[in-house]
């Protein structure tokens, strides 16, 4: 199977590059993919395009030119949705770990999406920092104080302007309840995938597994 690469440079932290990727879907006869390497300058994003080939000259000519095109739409795309991300608003979710367990909440409102689940947090207000907002939130959700740790996963674009990123978190003293939400769950990393998340929070049960484990 012919396979072609080319690499850019993407001016925006792996996360959001990543995130920008979730958006990307595949291309029929190709296959396109994408590794991305942090670096001190942005992410390098290394494009792969191969597709199936007759062995025919002509056909592999004709596959060459269709998949130089798809790399360099691929990276023009990316590059272009990573800067909109870049200065996107930010919701911000805590992946708070106990004894192994991730905690979660069940949603009581709006009606579309009451009985689903998701992590704690919500929306960086103007002037406070990811790491601030998710101190907040979980004081107003949960009714407790938090240690806001790395980013788990990728930035997780929700609108155009707007993205999920979720830290992970461990309590600073007292136990949690559901002061604006149907329920709180503890989550062991082999009850996750089979639970009713939210589509946003579904797209990082695999990270959220690693964490646990």
């Amino acid at each position: 199977m012919p396979e072609l690469r080319s690499s850019a440079l993407v001016e925006a932290p792996l996360p959001t590059v990543a995130g920008a990727l979730l958006e990307f879907t595949g291309d029929g006869r190709w296959t396109v993919s994408s590794d991305l390497v942090e670096t001190g300058a942005g992410t390098l994003a290394v494009h792969r395009v191969s597709w199936r080939s007759l062995g025919k000259p002509l056909d592999f000519t004709i596959g060459r030119w269709i998949a130089l095109r798809l790399l360099h739409r691929r990276s023009a795309a990316l590059a272009a949705r990573a800067a909109e991300l870049v200065d996107a608003r930010v919701v911000v979710g805590a992946a708070i770990v106990r004894d192994g367990k991730l905690l979660a909440q069940q949603r009581a409102y709006p009606e579309s999406h009451a009985g689903q689940w998701e992590l704690p947090g919500g929306r960086v207000e103007p002037g406070e920092t990811p790491a601030d907002a998710l101190v907040r939130e979980c004081l107003e959700e949960l009714g407790v104080a938090v240690v806001v740790g790395e980013q788990v996963g990728p930035d997780v674009p929700l609108k155009t302007d707007l993205l999920l990123r979720i830290f992970a978190a461990k309590l600073d003293g007292g136990e949690p309840e559901a002061l604006e939400h149907k329920a709180l769950r503890w989550l062991t990393a082999g009850e996750l995938v089979d639970l009713d998340w939210l589509p946003a929070d579904r797209l990082l049960v695999a990270d959220l597994e690693h964490l646990l484990r």
